[in-house]
């Protein structure tokens, strides 16, 4: 009975004592806990930099990816794909789907953009485009080639050179996301297309019953385009800055290699000009080292001309002596004007010892028509030099008319042009 008191005194002296150890212990316990929280604290900035920068070198140490992204889509490596831009609107509110092919290789390398029937009623280039898209192995190629054979898909579907508003595409380009229907289709391919283009091919023909020997047309007082032209073959190449509004003039604004290559006569496909145009191409992949496949000519690559327009001075049926692609003697004559009411004839003769690079087929024709276009042989160094003691008030020199000229959408920034009668106008692109 004694034993069992003394053991509850001592339980009761000892609790207190057991209390306020316990509350030391908590108070130790959260002491180093607030210390370690706030090591840690200390810590983080440094630890966060740290890791920043080792993120930095993984990303640096990374390779860039090697996927295309165009319209939306990722295309692999070795892959060929076809994809579809949705062009303008119809009444309907569909848009319209537009083909492009593209072929990725396997090793990076540069983009070479091949666009075609931007007027709708321009075949060969259409046909041009489609084979050597074709033709390409993603294996064996050394960057990528984006082929759009038919841009104007409303014109070419109703075999119209304009926009179904009877716009010329071609005369728009950048293009306005605010401006007229031909206006946004311009910038909206320009955007979603073109941009991603290190080097533009743009494939025309000649308009209104003219065919265009095959030759390539671009600003050659840029040194970057002057390279290109050199890279086509026994090709003609001219000297012809294009007018505002045009996509080889837009590209090479943003930056991008790009020229005109003109191929026969529209609402025709022929076989002669469609195969040079593919070899030219062909060649020019191989001397951007894209390909491996080599295209022999028979004679110098390039040939640069200086050229002049001979124009129609009487009306009448004009009746051509020449074909196209005929070199011609100073003097020769090149055809003759009959008028079909009095009988009187009128000859045309060519200004120079040249050759015939376009013409225009026979036909009813008017004072001042430009009948012939007649090629001039010189060095690259003297067409180069020439191009740059030229004005710019040349840069326009293409414009011909086109019909009506386009509005301007109110708040936009189109610059709208009218055709000059009197100009040196040379075949619209």
């Amino acid at each position: 009975m004694q034993s069992g008191a003394l053991i509850l005194l001592l339980a009761l002296w000892s609790a207190p004592l057991l209390a306020q150890d316990s509350a030391m212990d908590e108070m130790l316990s959260e002491g180093d806990g607030l210390a370690a929280q706030s090591n840690t604290t200390t810590a983080q900035p440094e630890e966060r930099a740290a890791d920043e920068a080792d993120m930095a070198r993984e990303t640096a140490a990374m390779p860039p990816d090697p996927a295309l992204r165009l319209l939306g889509e990722r295309i692999e490596p070795g892959t060929k794909a076809r994809l579809f831009w949705r062009s303008g609107a119809t009444f309907l509110g569909d848009s319209m789907q537009v083909p492009i092919n593209v072929v990725h290789g396997v090793r990076p390398g540069p983009v070479l953009c091949l666009t075609g029937a931007i007027h709708g009623d321009e075949l060969n280039g259409v046909e041009v485009i489609r084979r050597v898209l074709g033709s390409l192995d993603p294996e064996d190629l050394v960057g990528t080639v984006i082929g759009v054979p038919i841009v104007n898909m409303a014109g070419f579907s109703r075999g119209s050179r304009y926009l179904p508003d009877r716009r010329d595409l071609n005369r728009f380009f950048p293009g306005n996301a605010n401006g007229s229907s031909a206006s946004r289709i311009a910038r909206d391919f320009f955007d979603l297309v073109v941009v991603h283009c290190d080097a533009l091919v743009d494939f025309h023909t000649g308009s209104f019953d003219r065919a265009n020997l095959p030759q390539v047309r671009g600003d050659l007082r840029l040194p970057r385009v002057v390279d290109l032209t050199r890279r086509f073959g026994a090709t003609a190449v001219l000297h012809t800055p294009s007018a505002r509004g045009m996509l080889r003039r837009a590209a090479t604004d943003a930056g991008i290699s790009a020229v005109t290559f003109e191929l026969g006569a529209p609402v025709r496909l022929e076989p002669a000009e469609i195969e040079h145009g593919v070899a030219a191409i062909e060649t020019l992949m191989n001397n951007m080292g894209m390909t491996q496949r080599v295209r022999q000519w028979r004679e110098p690559q390039p040939i640069f001309y200086e050229s002049r327009w001979v124009r129609v001075a009487r009306p009448g049926m004009l009746f051509s002596d020449v074909r196209l692609g005929d070199r011609v003697r100073q003097g020769q004559r090149l055809g003759r004007v009959v008028n079909p009411l009095n009988d009187e004839s009128s000859e045309l003769v060519s200004p120079v010892r040249g050759r015939v690079i376009g013409m225009a087929l026979n036909q009813v024709v008017l004072p001042g028509y430009a009948a012939f276009h007649v090629g001039e042989e010189a060095t690259e160094a003297k067409v180069v030099r020439d191009a740059e003691r030229e004005p710019a008030a040349v840069e326009e020199a293409e414009r011909m008319d086109e019909g009506e000229p386009a509005e301007a959408t109110e708040g936009s920034t189109e610059q709208v042009e009218e055709y000059t009668p009197d100009s040196d106008a040379d075949v619209p692109e």
